[in-house]
């Protein structure tokens, strides 16, 4: 689809990182874009600057995406985009010892049920009620195409780290359902594609010391740098506009491949 003022866009997580840079991408497009997010203050002010909508929206939760989607409809009229960036982390070893005691721990189940809830129930829940609406649309290309979704994994989901359990099994999740929900939607002219990003200049580094941050900066083959989100951005755009990426998940990592730890 070309991208324009007649597209209207979403993007969760659009607060901040890649999902900021996304929702700041496609209203330079001409689309008219709602950010969802938990982080009302930084989501209205970044709605504010890139004249945007901002909808509070939990991704995890049914009822309260229901109220997002409406919100966002009334403000900029149905989506034609969803681009899913919500998403959080966390480091626990599946089984461990503590460094003090020697005692064995275990990986918090309640903190992998939210890594999964957010990452991997979060992104497809999005897409259901995105998709339905789609559906509804008459197609505006001459291929049929309704609408596009864009997804967020992580090379996480095939380079896992020590530590990744969670993460990585959220985000091998979001990567797996590719394929099978860009076929359930194929028939209705919705599109489904997923990237795999992997380091980023993004808020979750920002507490980095000089010596890590080059010592990241290093492991990536080419460009040794951090990824900045506005190439993230540059992809979503293409990926939105050209008609035969369907289906596919997209590693966007300068070659990396991730060491154990």
């Amino acid at each position: 689809m070309k991208l324009g003022s007649n597209i209207a866009a979403i993007v969760t997580g659009g607060a901040s990182g890649l999902g900021a840079a996304s929702a700041e991408a496609l209203v330079r497009a001409g689309c008219r874009v709602a950010i969802f997010d938990m982080n009302r203050e930084a989501g209205e002010t970044l709605a504010k600057k890139i004249d945007a909508v901002f909808c509070y929206c939990d991704v995890t939760k049914e009822a309260g995406a229901a109220e997002a989607f409406a919100a966002a409809r009334t403000a900029n009229g149905p989506e034609r985009i969803l681009v899913n960036c919500a998403g959080i982390g966390i480091a626990q070893k599946t089984v461990g010892r503590d460094k003090a005691t020697g005692a064995v721990t275990a990986h918090s189940l309640a903190a992998f049920e939210k890594v999964i809830a957010v990452n991997l129930i979060g992104t497809f829940n999005m897409i259901v009620h995105a998709a339905a609406s789609m559906m509804t649309l008459d197609p505006i290309t001459a291929d049929g195409e309704r609408g596009g979704i864009v997804c967020t994994a992580s090379v996480a989901a095939q380079d896992g780290q020590i530590g990744q359990a969670a993460y990585a099994a959220s985000k091998g999740g979001v990567a797996a359902l590719t394929l099978p929900v860009a076929r359930d939607l194929a028939r209705d002219g919705i599109r489904v594609n997923t990237i795999l990003p992997g380091l980023f200049n993004t808020p979750m580094f920002a507490g980095l010391s000089d010596t890590a941050r080059r010592a990241l900066e290093a492991s990536v083959p080419f460009p040794s740098r951090l990824g900045d989100p506005a190439e993230y951005a540059a992809l979503v755009c293409h990926i939105c506009e050209n008609a035969m990426l369907n289906g596919a998940q997209i590693r966007l990592d300068g070659s990396l491949r991730m060491a154990p730890r």
